[in-house]
């Protein structure tokens, strides 16, 4: 099996020493070059033809999302963020995933050993799901980027609330899907994996953008049509019933398939208090199989699920395994996911 072979962008002579040694203790992954700065760095490319890029944001010359927004247009890769300003500047790194980079890593502050083998497995884990990510050419720039804003009316006798669970190639999908929903949208909870720093940024972000209200979750806020609730990072989405309505709990409970939130405690809360017949679960790209489990339980209690088809995913691996299981009703294209929420949330 051939490795995966890595190029290393970072104007840091120490980062790219230690990205270099974190990549050099494994035995799948390969350093093939390194760079200092992005024009270095895209000669590197056609010279070595990586299978993927980690890339830092502040650099000389041309900062990371100038050449990622350049990169993802000429000659579309994985690319793996690795800065420090993916944690203090969360609007920069969602940005980055716009532009089509797969994921992103903060680089580690803590000295202790146990935070950088933390670090270091995470990026190594990260590099491998980029290398089977499905990449495709980006079209807009930092300057032409366009926002696609659908009002149309609708009645808003939804029947279902709609549960999304998300992680690798997430914050892109719920945005296109978003984008055409109506402002009087079914009410829609949304569990996308995402650290603690960039939940607030991702819901603001989206809640300017569309028409619909976009909320990070906080404590008793009501599930109802028009609004968008997303989990917070670092804490699971659960739910209290009172009466018909449904309500929030922000949860700091402990990980679950290894993740928090988990689209799998969100799924089986939603069971708890809702049932089956109340719901649509909805499964987007994401890597692993958090929530296969819990979307079984809501099919066979009654819900309506779909997942997102392979093609349209930049990694099939969620809605994979939960269509291995029979826990999807359909496999839908990204593009039509929207519309089938819509349809799905006013039947009985």
């Amino acid at each position: 099996m051939s490795k995966i072979k890595v190029l290393i962008i970072d104007d840091s002579a120490l980062i790219r020493k230690m990205l270099r040694e974190v990549f050099d203790s494994t035995e799948d992954i390969d350093v093939v070059g390194v760079a200092s700065d992005p024009l270095i760095a895209r000669d590197k490319i056609k010279q070595l033809n990586p299978d993927v890029i980690t890339l830092d944001v502040e650099m000389p010359r041309m900062d990371g999302l100038q050449f990622l927004s350049n990169l993802m247009r000429l000659r579309p890769m994985p690319v793996v963020m690795v800065s420090t300003l993916t944690e203090k500047g969360a609007p920069e790194t969602l940005e980055a995933l716009e532009m089509g980079a797969v994921d992103y890593i903060c680089k580690p502050k803590a000295q202790s050993p146990d935070d950088f083998y933390d670090f270091a497995e995470a990026l190594c884990n990260k590099v491998r799901i980029a290398s089977q990510a499905r990449v495709v050419a980006v079209e807009t720039t930092r300057s032409q980027k366009t926002t696609r804003v659908v009002t149309r009316e609708t009645n808003d006798n939804y029947r279902r609330i709609i549960a999304v669970g998300s992680s690798t190639g997430g914050t892109e999908a719920i945005s296109e899907v978003l984008s055409t929903l109506p402002v009087n949208c079914p009410p829609i909870v949304i569990s996308q994996h995402i650290p603690e720093v960039f939940s607030a940024s991702l819901a603001k972000r989206l809640d300017n953008r569309y028409p619909m209200e976009v909320l990070e979750a906080r404590n008793d806020l009501e599930v109802i049509p028009g609004r968008v609730i997303i989990a917070q990072g670092g804490r699971h989405l659960r739910f209290r019933r009172k009466g018909d309505q449904l309500f929030t709990i922000v949860d700091d409970g402990p990980k679950q398939n290894l993740h928090k939130p988990s689209v799998e405690a969100m799924f089986d809360s939603l069971l708890q208090v809702a049932g089956g017949k109340r719901l649509v679960a909805v499964m987007l790209t994401g890597m692993g199989a958090d929530g296969a489990v819990a979307m079984k339980r809501l099919h066979d209690a009654g819900a309506l699920t779909m997942a997102q088809d392979e093609a349209s995913s930049v990694v099939w691996g969620m809605p994979k395994s939960a269509y291995e299981l029979g826990a999807v009703d359909e496999l839908v294209p990204l593009t039509g996911i929207a519309s089938e929420m819509i349809k799905k949330a006013r039947l009985l």
